[in-house]
Protein backbone atom coordinates (compact mmCIF):
# COMPACT_ATOMS: atom_id res chain seq x y z
CA UNK A 1 0.00 0.00 0.00
CA UNK A 2 1.35 3.42 -0.99
CA UNK A 3 2.23 5.60 1.98
CA UNK A 4 2.68 8.76 -0.12
CA UNK A 5 -0.44 9.43 -2.21
CA UNK A 6 -0.46 11.30 -5.51
CA UNK A 7 -2.30 14.62 -5.43
CA UNK A 8 -3.24 17.29 -7.93
CA UNK A 9 -1.13 20.39 -7.45
CA UNK A 10 -2.26 24.00 -7.34
CA UNK A 11 -0.80 27.47 -7.52
CA UNK A 12 0.33 27.45 -3.88
CA UNK A 13 2.88 24.77 -4.79
CA UNK A 14 4.19 26.49 -7.89
CA UNK A 15 7.62 27.12 -6.39
CA UNK A 16 8.10 23.43 -5.60
CA UNK A 17 6.92 22.49 -9.10
CA UNK A 18 9.37 24.88 -10.74
CA UNK A 19 12.17 23.45 -8.58
CA UNK A 20 11.43 19.94 -9.88
CA UNK A 21 11.28 21.18 -13.47
CA UNK A 22 14.65 22.89 -13.06
CA UNK A 23 16.21 19.60 -11.93
CA UNK A 24 15.69 18.18 -15.44
CA UNK A 25 15.23 21.12 -17.81
CA UNK A 26 15.44 19.07 -21.01
CA UNK A 27 13.00 16.31 -20.04
CA UNK A 28 9.78 18.33 -19.90
CA UNK A 29 10.22 21.83 -21.32
CA UNK A 30 6.68 21.78 -22.69
CA UNK A 31 5.38 21.41 -19.12
CA UNK A 32 7.66 24.19 -17.89
CA UNK A 33 6.54 26.50 -20.70
CA UNK A 34 2.85 25.97 -19.98
CA UNK A 35 3.21 26.44 -16.25
CA UNK A 36 5.26 29.60 -16.77
CA UNK A 37 2.52 30.96 -19.03
CA UNK A 38 -0.60 29.85 -17.14
CA UNK A 39 0.36 28.73 -13.68
CA UNK A 40 -1.30 25.87 -11.81
CA UNK A 41 -4.81 27.18 -11.27
CA UNK A 42 -7.32 24.37 -10.78
CA UNK A 43 -9.63 25.72 -13.50
CA UNK A 44 -7.09 25.46 -16.33
CA UNK A 45 -8.37 23.22 -19.12
CA UNK A 46 -5.20 22.29 -21.03
CA UNK A 47 -3.85 19.91 -18.39
CA UNK A 48 -3.42 18.92 -14.77
CA UNK A 49 -0.24 18.48 -12.77
CA UNK A 50 -0.01 15.66 -10.22
CA UNK A 51 2.69 15.50 -7.57
CA UNK A 52 4.35 12.72 -5.62
CA UNK A 53 6.09 13.26 -2.30
CA UNK A 54 5.37 14.84 1.07
CA UNK A 55 3.73 18.26 0.94
CA UNK A 56 6.92 19.95 2.09
CA UNK A 57 9.21 17.83 -0.08
CA UNK A 58 7.75 17.31 -3.55
CA UNK A 59 9.77 14.65 -5.42
CA UNK A 60 8.16 14.05 -8.83
CA UNK A 61 5.56 15.45 -11.21
CA UNK A 62 3.23 14.11 -13.86
CA UNK A 63 1.52 16.31 -16.45
CA UNK A 64 -1.80 15.02 -17.85
CA UNK A 65 -3.31 16.83 -20.81
CA UNK A 66 -3.04 16.28 -24.53
CA UNK A 67 0.13 14.37 -23.61
CA UNK A 68 1.11 12.52 -20.45
CA UNK A 69 4.60 13.47 -19.24
CA UNK A 70 6.30 12.22 -16.06
CA UNK A 71 9.01 14.51 -14.67
CA UNK A 72 11.89 13.48 -12.40
CA UNK A 73 9.90 10.33 -11.63
CA UNK A 74 11.54 7.72 -9.40
CA UNK A 75 10.35 4.08 -9.57
CA UNK A 76 8.19 4.70 -6.50
CA UNK A 77 6.68 7.78 -8.13
CA UNK A 78 6.03 5.86 -11.37
CA UNK A 79 4.17 3.20 -9.38
CA UNK A 80 2.12 5.83 -7.55
CA UNK A 81 1.29 7.77 -10.72
CA UNK A 82 0.27 4.55 -12.47
CA UNK A 83 -2.14 3.69 -9.64
CA UNK A 84 -3.68 7.15 -9.90
CA UNK A 85 -3.87 7.17 -13.70
CA UNK A 86 -5.39 3.69 -13.91
CA UNK A 87 -8.68 5.11 -12.65
CA UNK A 88 -8.68 7.87 -15.29
CA UNK A 89 -10.17 7.56 -18.75
CA UNK A 90 -7.38 8.10 -21.27
CA UNK A 91 -7.62 11.56 -22.84
CA UNK A 92 -4.02 12.00 -24.00
CA UNK A 93 -2.74 11.16 -27.48
CA UNK A 94 0.67 10.03 -26.23
CA UNK A 95 2.91 9.36 -23.24
CA UNK A 96 6.29 11.04 -23.69
CA UNK A 97 9.32 11.75 -21.52
CA UNK A 98 12.34 10.04 -20.01
CA UNK A 99 12.32 6.45 -21.25
CA UNK A 100 12.55 4.72 -17.88
CA UNK A 101 9.53 6.57 -16.51
CA UNK A 102 7.43 6.35 -19.69
CA UNK A 103 8.02 2.63 -20.17
CA UNK A 104 7.48 2.01 -16.47
CA UNK A 105 4.12 3.77 -16.62
CA UNK A 106 3.12 1.92 -19.75
CA UNK A 107 3.99 -1.43 -18.22
CA UNK A 108 1.56 -0.68 -15.39
CA UNK A 109 -1.32 1.07 -17.17
CA UNK A 110 -1.15 -0.44 -20.64
CA UNK A 111 -3.88 -2.91 -19.75
CA UNK A 112 -6.30 -0.07 -18.93
CA UNK A 113 -5.19 2.42 -21.58
CA UNK A 114 -4.10 0.17 -24.43
CA UNK A 115 -3.65 -0.78 -27.08
CA UNK A 116 -0.90 1.56 -28.27
CA UNK A 117 -0.65 2.41 -31.94
CA UNK A 118 3.15 2.53 -31.68
CA UNK A 119 5.82 2.43 -28.97
CA UNK A 120 9.10 4.24 -29.64
CA UNK A 121 11.24 2.91 -26.82
CA UNK A 122 14.57 4.63 -27.53
CA UNK A 123 14.67 8.23 -28.71
CA UNK A 124 18.01 9.94 -28.05
CA UNK A 125 17.59 13.26 -26.24
CA UNK A 126 20.11 15.76 -27.64
CA UNK A 127 21.26 19.28 -26.80
CA UNK A 128 23.54 21.87 -28.38
CA UNK A 129 24.93 24.81 -26.43
CA UNK A 130 27.27 26.41 -28.95
CA UNK A 131 27.00 27.44 -32.60
CA UNK A 132 27.63 24.61 -35.06
CA UNK A 133 31.07 24.38 -36.65
CA UNK A 134 29.48 23.69 -40.05
CA UNK A 135 28.37 26.57 -42.30
CA UNK A 136 24.75 27.70 -42.02
CA UNK A 137 22.40 27.92 -44.98
CA UNK A 138 21.78 31.64 -45.60
CA UNK A 139 18.49 30.78 -47.29
CA UNK A 140 16.91 29.49 -44.06
CA UNK A 141 14.93 32.23 -42.35
CA UNK A 142 11.93 32.90 -40.14
CA UNK A 143 8.59 32.35 -41.86
CA UNK A 144 6.45 35.48 -42.23
CA UNK A 145 2.76 35.57 -41.23
CA UNK A 146 1.78 36.13 -44.86
CA UNK A 147 3.44 32.80 -45.74
CA UNK A 148 1.30 30.56 -43.52
CA UNK A 149 -0.68 29.26 -46.50
CA UNK A 150 2.62 28.35 -48.14
CA UNK A 151 3.91 26.63 -45.03
CA UNK A 152 0.80 24.68 -44.05
CA UNK A 153 1.03 21.86 -46.64
CA UNK A 154 4.64 21.20 -45.61
CA UNK A 155 3.63 21.15 -41.94
CA UNK A 156 0.86 18.64 -42.68
CA UNK A 157 3.27 16.45 -44.66
CA UNK A 158 5.81 16.51 -41.83
CA UNK A 159 3.23 15.63 -39.16
CA UNK A 160 1.73 12.82 -41.19
CA UNK A 161 5.14 11.32 -41.95
CA UNK A 162 6.38 11.59 -38.36
CA UNK A 163 3.28 10.68 -36.35
CA UNK A 164 1.60 8.32 -38.79
CA UNK A 165 -1.78 10.08 -38.90
CA UNK A 166 -2.89 13.27 -40.60
CA UNK A 167 -3.45 16.37 -38.46
CA UNK A 168 -6.34 17.38 -40.74
CA UNK A 169 -8.30 14.17 -40.07
CA UNK A 170 -9.97 15.81 -37.07
CA UNK A 171 -11.78 19.19 -37.30
CA UNK A 172 -10.54 19.57 -40.91
CA UNK A 173 -7.17 20.68 -39.56
CA UNK A 174 -8.39 23.94 -37.99
CA UNK A 175 -6.70 23.29 -34.65
CA UNK A 176 -3.43 22.29 -36.26
CA UNK A 177 -3.50 25.34 -38.51
CA UNK A 178 -3.97 27.58 -35.47
CA UNK A 179 -0.89 26.00 -33.90
CA UNK A 180 1.15 26.48 -37.09
CA UNK A 181 0.08 30.12 -37.27
CA UNK A 182 0.82 30.66 -33.57
CA UNK A 183 4.41 29.48 -33.98
CA UNK A 184 4.92 31.65 -37.06
CA UNK A 185 3.62 34.76 -35.31
CA UNK A 186 5.87 34.00 -32.32
CA UNK A 187 8.90 33.98 -34.67
CA UNK A 188 9.61 30.32 -33.96
CA UNK A 189 9.25 28.76 -37.42
CA UNK A 190 12.09 28.50 -39.93
CA UNK A 191 12.00 27.51 -43.58
CA UNK A 192 13.90 27.56 -46.81
CA UNK A 193 11.54 28.48 -49.63
CA UNK A 194 12.52 27.89 -53.26
CA UNK A 195 10.28 29.14 -56.10
CA UNK A 196 7.29 29.30 -53.80
CA UNK A 197 7.80 25.83 -52.28
CA UNK A 198 8.91 25.03 -48.74
CA UNK A 199 11.83 22.63 -49.11
CA UNK A 200 12.94 22.68 -45.45
CA UNK A 201 11.13 23.56 -42.23
CA UNK A 202 11.68 23.38 -38.48
CA UNK A 203 10.18 25.08 -35.47
CA UNK A 204 11.01 25.96 -31.91
CA UNK A 205 7.92 24.24 -30.57
CA UNK A 206 8.81 24.86 -26.93
CA UNK A 207 10.82 27.70 -25.36
CA UNK A 208 11.86 28.01 -21.72
CA UNK A 209 14.58 29.97 -19.97
CA UNK A 210 16.75 26.86 -20.25
CA UNK A 211 16.18 25.62 -23.78
CA UNK A 212 14.47 25.91 -27.14
CA UNK A 213 13.15 22.52 -28.22
CA UNK A 214 13.20 21.91 -31.97
CA UNK A 215 10.39 19.88 -33.50
CA UNK A 216 8.88 19.43 -36.93
CA UNK A 217 12.16 19.14 -38.83
CA UNK A 218 11.32 18.21 -42.42
CA UNK A 219 12.93 18.20 -45.85
CA UNK A 220 10.83 17.91 -49.00
CA UNK A 221 11.35 14.36 -50.33
CA UNK A 222 12.40 15.79 -53.70
CA UNK A 223 15.28 17.61 -51.97
CA UNK A 224 16.49 14.76 -49.78
CA UNK A 225 20.00 13.47 -50.38
CA UNK A 226 21.29 16.83 -51.62
CA UNK A 227 23.05 17.90 -48.41
CA UNK A 228 20.40 20.46 -47.51
CA UNK A 229 19.57 19.34 -43.96
CA UNK A 230 22.90 19.96 -42.20
CA UNK A 231 23.40 23.63 -43.19
CA UNK A 232 19.68 24.25 -42.74
CA UNK A 233 19.71 22.89 -39.18
CA UNK A 234 22.92 24.81 -38.50
CA UNK A 235 21.06 28.00 -39.41
CA UNK A 236 18.24 27.13 -36.99
CA UNK A 237 20.61 26.34 -34.12
CA UNK A 238 22.68 29.48 -34.65
CA UNK A 239 19.65 31.77 -34.62
CA UNK A 240 17.98 30.02 -31.68
CA UNK A 241 21.13 30.28 -29.54
CA UNK A 242 21.63 33.92 -30.49
CA UNK A 243 18.05 35.04 -30.11
CA UNK A 244 16.01 32.66 -27.97
CA UNK A 245 17.66 30.37 -25.38
CA UNK A 246 21.06 29.22 -24.03
CA UNK A 247 20.60 25.70 -25.43
CA UNK A 248 18.78 23.98 -28.27
CA UNK A 249 17.33 20.54 -27.61
CA UNK A 250 15.41 17.83 -29.45
CA UNK A 251 14.69 14.12 -29.41
CA UNK A 252 14.89 11.82 -32.41
CA UNK A 253 13.91 8.26 -33.22
CA UNK A 254 16.88 5.95 -32.77
CA UNK A 255 16.33 4.37 -36.20
CA UNK A 256 16.47 7.72 -38.02
CA UNK A 257 20.16 7.45 -38.83
CA UNK A 258 20.10 10.22 -41.44
CA UNK A 259 18.70 12.75 -38.99
CA UNK A 260 21.07 11.64 -36.25
CA UNK A 261 24.04 12.26 -38.57
CA UNK A 262 22.74 15.76 -39.26
CA UNK A 263 22.39 16.56 -35.56
CA UNK A 264 25.84 15.17 -34.83
CA UNK A 265 27.36 17.42 -37.49
CA UNK A 266 25.53 20.39 -35.96
CA UNK A 267 27.16 19.78 -32.58
CA UNK A 268 24.35 18.09 -30.65
CA UNK A 269 25.31 15.69 -27.87
CA UNK A 270 23.21 13.05 -26.15
CA UNK A 271 21.96 13.73 -22.61
CA UNK A 272 19.51 10.88 -22.19
CA UNK A 273 16.80 8.74 -23.75
CA UNK A 274 13.15 9.53 -24.36
CA UNK A 275 10.35 7.11 -25.12
CA UNK A 276 6.96 7.78 -26.71
CA UNK A 277 3.78 5.72 -26.59
CA UNK A 278 1.40 6.79 -29.36
CA UNK A 279 -2.36 6.13 -29.33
Amino acid sequence: MLTVPVRQLGETERGAVERILDLDPYAAPQVAERIAARGLAWWRTDGRVFGYGPRRQLESLCWLGGHLTPVHASPAAVAAFADRLAIEERVCSSIVGRADAVLGLWERIGGQWGPAREIRADQPLLIADRPPAVPADPGVRLVRPDEIDLLFPAAVAMYTEEVGVSPVAEDAGRGYRRRVAELVRARRTYARIVDGTVVFKAELAVVTRHTAQVQGVWVDPVWRGRGLATPAMAAVVRDALRRVAPTVSLYVNDYNTAARRVYDRCGFRRVGSFATVLF
